[in-house]
Order: C-alpha cells, then sequence, then structure tokens
C-alpha cells in the first residue's frame, strides 16, 4: 500500500507522526467504455471551451468565478488557508463512538506510525481503546477539510471521515406515514425478527453480482453463452389487509 497523507496526530501536548493509508478496495469489475464499431477505448479530453483544443495537466489551474471573474488559486494558497491543519490530526475532544449516528460516516483509513512515534502511537491506542472513546477531529486532506474520528480497530489505529452536519439532507420533504399498527401485526413482526436474528459477521457477505457477471465474461472470452438463470421475485405490493396473513407465512 502506498501512503496518501503525512502528517501527526496530535492527542495533548503529544505528537504522533503517522501515515495514512486507504483501509478499502473496490469490489466491483473496472468495466471500460469502447466503441462498439471497433472496440477502441473512449477517451476524455480536457478541452479549451474558447479554441477546442486540448489543454495538458501543467496548464490546468484551480479557480473560483468570484463577481464573474475567475480567482486562480495556486497550491501555496492552500497551504496559507489552513497551514496547522494540512499536516496536523488536532484531537480537539473525545466522544462515544455509539453516540455519533451511522448516517455519518463516511471512508475509513488505516493509521499507521511513522519512526520514533511508535510508543506514543501505541499509548493513544490502549488508550482509547480502555476508555470506550474516539478522538474527534478535523483536518485537511486534497485540499477537502474533513471531520473524522480515530478509533481503536483490530490492534491498530484507524482513521474514519465524517459527514459534516450540513452535508446530510433535510428530511422535511420526505411524505413518511404514521400509520396506526395493530397489536397482532406488531408482535408477529417482532417475531419474525428474533426467529431470523444472529451476530454480526460480515464475512457472509460478497459482493456476488461482480462473480458472476466475471463468470459470464470469461464463458463469453471463450465463445460460449452464459446460462441465464430463471428467478421468480415477488414484486406485488403487500396490501394492508393481508399483512398479518403474510407475516404468519413468514414465520412457517
Amino acid at each position: 500500500m502506498r501512503a496518501i497523507w503525512t502528517g501527526a496526530i496530535g492527542f495533548g501536548l503529544v505528537n504522533i507522526p503517522i501515515k495514512i493509508f486507504s483501509a478499502i478496495q473496490e469490489s466491483q469489475l473496472d468495466l471500460d467504455m469502447l466503441d462498439r464499431k471497433d472496440l477502441s477505448n473512449i477517451r476524455y479530453k480536457r478541452i479549451n471551451e474558447k479554441t477546442g483544443k486540448e489543454v495538458v495537466w501543467d496548464n490546468i489551474v484551480k479557480g473560483y468565478l468570484l463577481k464573474d471573474k475567475y480567482i486562480v488559486l495556486e497550491e501555496a494558497d492552500f497551504e496559507d488557508a489552513l497551514p496547522e491543519k494540512n499536516k496536523m490530526i488536532n484531537l480537539q475532544t473525545f466522544v462515544k463512538e455509539a453516540d455519533i449516528d451511522s448516517i455519518y460516516f463516511d471512508t475509513p483509513y488505516y493509521l499507521e506510525p511513522q519512526k520514533g512515534g511508535e510508543k506514543a502511537y501505541s499509548l493513544l491506542y490502549k488508550s482509547l481503546e480502555k476508555t470506550g472513546h474516539v478522538g474527534l477531529s478535523t483536518f485537511v486532506m486534497r485540499t477537502t477539510e474533513n471531520l473524522a474520528i480515530v478509533r481503536p480497530y483490530d490492534g491498530m489505529l484507524v482513521l474514519n471521515k465524517l459527514r459534516f452536519e450540513e452535508e446530510i439532507r433535510d428530511t422535511n420533504d420526505l411524505k413518511i406515514p404514521k400509520t396506526r399498527i395493530a397489536k397482532a401485526e406488531m408482535d408477529m413482526a417482532t417475531k419474525l425478527i428474533k426467529q431470523n436474528s444472529s451476530d454480526f459477521d460480515i464475512s457472509g457477505y460478497t459482493n456476488e453480482y461482480s462473480k458472476e457477471l466475471l463468470k459470464i465474461i470469461k464463458k463469453k472470452a471463450q465463445g460460449k453463452r452464459a446460462s441465464i438463470r430463471k428467478i421468480k421475485v415477488d414484486k406485488e405490493n403487500t396490501k394492508a389487509s393481508e399483512l398479518l396473513a403474510k407475516l404468519k407465512a413468514s414465520l412457517g
């Protein structure tokens, strides 16, 4: 793995030099866009709107439209905006992870201590694990400020990006019904949930769609036609009058 960010965690007056690594990888198949006529790759070009000519990367800059005029930003400007947050994940407060609603969780990253920071890294890990808390912080990565927590995970520290409150959409426009539920229906539903409950085990879930799609690709490569599995799916909506009967049938 290659580090995507280097800096330090601020833990009180203690600085822990760390590297950040992506903790996830895509399980979707990497499909290319092709021209159906000759299977040539489709390329996207960076075209100047006025001249119609392609622009090389070295000549591309970032700009912000302010009062009908673009203000060009250089790398130094991004550094100057919040210099301390470009290289420091300062743990400002500590909270219980259970108090953070899952809707705020975003991308996870692995944290690795740099040379000289091993003991402080271990201390932070063990103290977070013992107290059941996580460190809350903001930091800048790739010119974007991020809200994040640092938490213990499987013998190491993990950084989890969080979404800011303003990024969560308001639910007022949604039409969520307030329906009266009969006691018998509630009893059946809770019984069905309890009957099918188990301990959470992520290893039991894999990307089956991508696996099946890869099988089809391999068969097509051999000039074979993949057999189509015919599965009957009940798409009919359950009527309110049928709810109790459907729950009973589900219980077997």
